[in-house]
Order: C-alpha cells, then sequence, then structure tokens
C-alpha cells in the first residue's frame, strides 16, 4: 500500500498508523512520485491519495491512471467536502473518499471494504484487446462472446448467472468495454453491506438521512453517470431494496436517502448471480416483476470444468501476470503439476485456478501443490429438515401474506408508516412492532422526523 501525501506529517502519521495494524505500507511525497514508481515497478494493493498536492494532485493522479486504462484501487483523502471533487473522482477509478480529519476506524473500513472487493473480483484485467478478456476457444464461451458483442451497446439490463469464481465480473467488464459508456465501470456487491448501507451506497444519503450521516455523499447511481455498474450477488438484496431498484430500471428515477430531490440515472445495470433467481421467484424471496425487468438478456458463465481446453491459457496467462508481481523465476509450471490441474474438478473454478498458480509461484513445492489437489472440501453440516404442523404451516403463511401486504402499502405511501397503518385499518404501534419483528423498522417516516430529533440518542432510524 502507498500513502500518498506532500505533508510529512500526516504521511508519517499513517504510516505508522497503518503499518500497526498489519499493513505493508510505503511513503510516497508527491504524485510526480507515484507515476515514476508506477513506470518502473508493478503497482501496489492500494493507494491512499492526498487531493491536493503541489503540481500533480491526487485526481491529476486519476485522471492519468484513466487515460492510460490502469485500474489501481484508490482512496481519496481531501479536507475539503465538495460532492463534485467526489463524482470526478469516482469517475476517474477511485474506490472511495474520506474527508479529513476522519476516525481510525473509518479508515480501516474504508480500506478493507476496497481490499474486499478488489480481493473478490474474478480474475484476468481487461486490456484494450477483446483476446485479453477472452482467453477461450470453448464453443460454448464464444457463443456467449459474440452475444456479449450484440448486446454492449444497447441499453438494457443483462442478467450473468454462474457459480462463484467462473468469471462473470470478466464478462460484464468484456461488455461495458465493448458499449460506448465510457470509462466508468462501478461493481456493488449487494452480499457485503447490510440493507441500509446498501441502500446508501446505491442510492446516495443526505446529511442527517441516519444517525452518523455527517455529510451528504453521492450513491454509485450518480458516480456511474452514463457508465455501468454491476449489482454482484443481487440475490441477496433485501426486499425493499428490490424494490427501489425496480423503481430506477423502470422510471430511470430515484432519491438520496433522506433527500426530496428526484434524481436521474443513465448507467446501464449488470446484475450478476450465482443462485438461479427464478427459483428465488418460486420460493416468494426475490420480486417476480425486478426479474423479469432484469431477465431481457440472460447469460449463463459455464463452470472451468466445463471448458477444458481453457485450462491451459488460463495458467499460462496467470504465470505471466504473476511472476514478476512475486519476482518468481518460473516461466512455466512443471508438466507433472499442468498434468494433475487438467484433471482436476474445479470447485472454485476459475478464481480457484487462480490463486494455486499465485501459490505455486511464491512457494514452488510440487508435491505440496499436487497435495493441495487431493486435500477434501470442506465438510458442509447437513441440516435436518424442520418438520412442521398444519397449524404451524398455516400461520407461516399467513405471515408470510400479512407481511407482503404491508410491504406493498407502504411502497404506495412512501414509508409514510402513520398513513399506511390507517390504510391497513390497524394500530400504529403494532405497525411499528410488526416491522421492528421482521428488522425493517430502519427508515424514517416524515411524520415521525420531528419526534426523532426531539429524542436525545434515539437509535431508530
Amino acid at each position: 500500500m502507498w500513502v500518498v501525501d506532500d505533508d510529512d506529517g500526516a504521511r508519517g502519521y499513517l504510516e505508522d498508523f497503518l503499518s500497526s495494524r498489519g499493513y505493508e505500507v510505503e511513503g510516497v511525497d508527491s504524485g510526480e512520485q507515484v507515476m515514476r514508481r508506477l513506470a518502473a515497478s508493478h503497482a501496489p494493493s492500494l493507494l491512499l491519495l492526498d487531493i491536493r498536492m503541489p503540481h500533480l494532485g491526487g485526481l491529476d493522479v486519476l485522471e492519468q491512471l484513466d487515460r492510460a486504462g490502469r485500474r489501481i484501487p484508490s482512496i481519496v483523502l481531501s479536507g475539503v467536502d465538495q460532492v463534485s471533487t467526489v463524482v470526478k473522482a469516482m469517475r476517474y477509478g477511485a474506490s472511495d473518499y474520506l474527508v479529513k480529519p476522519f476516525d481510525e476506524a473509518e479508515l480501516e473500513n474504508a480500506i478493507e471494504k476496497t481490499l474486499a472487493e478488489r480481493g473478490g473480483a474474478d480474475p484476468c484485467d481487461f486490456g484494450a484487446s477483446a483476446e485479453v478478456a477472452f482467453p477461450s476457444s470453448n464453443r460454448r464461451m464464444q457463443h456467449i462472446r459474440s452475444i456479449c458483442d450484440q448486446v454492449a451497446r444497447t441499453d438494457v439490463p443483462i442478467l450473468i448467472m454462474g457459480e462463484s469464481g467462473a468469471g462473470k465480473e470478466v464478462l460484464a467488464r468484456y461488455i461495458h468495454s465493448q458499449s460506448e459508456r465510457g470509462e466508468t465501470f462501478l461493481k456493488v456487491n449487494c452480499a457485503a453491506l447490510p440493507m441500509d448501507l446498501l441502500e446508501s451506497e446505491l442510492f446516495g444519503h443526505e446529511r442527517g438521512a441516519f444517525t452518523g450521516a455527517m455529510r451528504e455523499k453521492p450513491g454509485k447511481f450518480e458516480l456511474a453517470g452514463q457508465g455501468t455498474i454491476m449489482l454482484d450477488e443481487i440475490a441477496e438484496m433485501h426486499p425493499l431494496l428490490q424494490a427501489k431498484l425496480l423503481h430506477v430500471l423502470q422510471d430511470g428515477e430515484y432519491a438520496r436517502l433522506g433527500g426530496t430531490r428526484s434524481l436521474r440515472s443513465e448507467a446501464r445495470i449488470i446484475a450478476a448471480s450465482n443462485k438461479r433467481l427464478e427459483n428465488l421467484v418460486a420460493a416468494g424471496t426475490f420480486r417476480e416483476d425486478l426479474f423479469f425487468r432484469l431477465n431481457v438478456i440472460t447469460i449463463d458463465v459455464p463452470p472451468l470444468r466445463d471448458r477444458p481446453e481453457d485450462l491451459l491459457p488460463l495458467i499460462h496467462r496467470f504465470v505471466e501476470l504473476y511472476r514478476v508481481k512475486y519476482k518468481s523465476a518460473i516461466r512455466r509450471l512443471p508438466e507433472e503439476l499442468e498434468q494433475a490441474y487438467a484433471r482436476y474438478h474445479w470447485p472454485g473454478n476459475v478464481r480457484q485456478l487462480e490463486n494455486s498458480v499465485k501459490r505455486y509461484l511464491i512457494l514452488p513445492d510440487l508435491q505440496h501443490a499436487l497435495a493441495e489437489l487431493h486435500k477434501p472440501a470442506p465438510a458442509r453440516e447437513a441440516a435436518a429438515p424442520e418438520k412442521l404442523s398444519l397449524k404451524e404451516l398455516s400461520a407461516v403463511a399467513a405471515e408470510k401474506a400479512e407481511k407482503e401486504i404491508i410491504l406493498r402499502t407502504l411502497e404506495e405511501v412512501n414509508w409514510n408508516r402513520k398513513q399506511a397503518a390507517r390504510q391497513l385499518n390497524i394500530c400504529y404501534k403494532s405497525l411499528l412492532n410488526k416491522l421492528r419483528r421482521w428488522q425493517l423498522g430502519s427508515r424514517t417516516d416524515p411524520d415521525e422526523a420531528s419526534e426523532h430529533a426531539s429524542v436525545a440518542g434515539a437509535g431508530e432510524f
């Protein structure tokens, strides 16, 4: 990780703090030095970039990297809280933005989140070449590439399904690279954040929208502009957010959390899931109307075990990608290891193959590498099916129906809970209790705003 700041005191403090937390940190005192070091060596895992530096500031560094087609995970640090600066930094590829002075916990959370997103990315970075994006001679993958080329310049949503690690993000980035939507590609992992934080991440929030919202924050839909937003693991999105996303897909409009102003989104949505959404619709955990909106173009990415002809090209590509980074003298894996890889079924798909190649380049022990392939997968404890009586089944079905009616009514009245209680002809307190029981009482009722403001330390928002 590089800490880039022309202020010796600030840079030294961040170096000491992050080193004490176990990070490998190097200090850089100027934007020019960043560009020189990037030209002479491999990129860091993360850039902490100060916005205001003489000559070449943080935004200038991001802009130059963006023009060169290089994407390095970056967190921008600034003493000025300006939405226009945030938007510009994000469009140039910054992962996050912190305003000085910030809490150490806030910095650690931003770093962990950025590194987690980077670590969860599918392998094979994209260059300008289509061959880099599709190192595949598999007939099914070639057919998928043809579909991607045809739909890339359209405005329709795309749903990509496939096992974890199979290459869904690679496919999404390829589609974006073949579109005419500029450089902005933003990925959001819907499983990585609880509902309230995910809502803020996607749609942004106004100052005071909830406890801890000390400043306004633009969301990913605002930052993406006319670019592409990839909603990864969309099956994990809360039903309430599914409803709000549906509204964006239908009308192109949304509002920040705590805001009344209607904003428009012109971003293209690519959704990805390792679960079959049609099964979740049948189970009642995913909205059918949202599924139909997303299911205009559906692409199923085959697992690596069904693409055996891709194995050796991917191995060679990973060796080329990582031998320089890890200062390895190895130019090709031993033939015995390649043959063992060819026989292996790769339950973790391309990502597992990538990590196996990395491990061998770092620790070139053939016997250990072969032994790793024979390790049994972690056993999953089989849960005994729960047996319910007819009375209990009736109660479950009744509660599910009640929940759907209440949620539909709340959406119709823009989550004004007092108005919803009147329409449902139930006691207001009873409605609040139901929402708390279902863990859905996290939005602020406009009619209650004054109540919350007058109660010191009230935690509901």
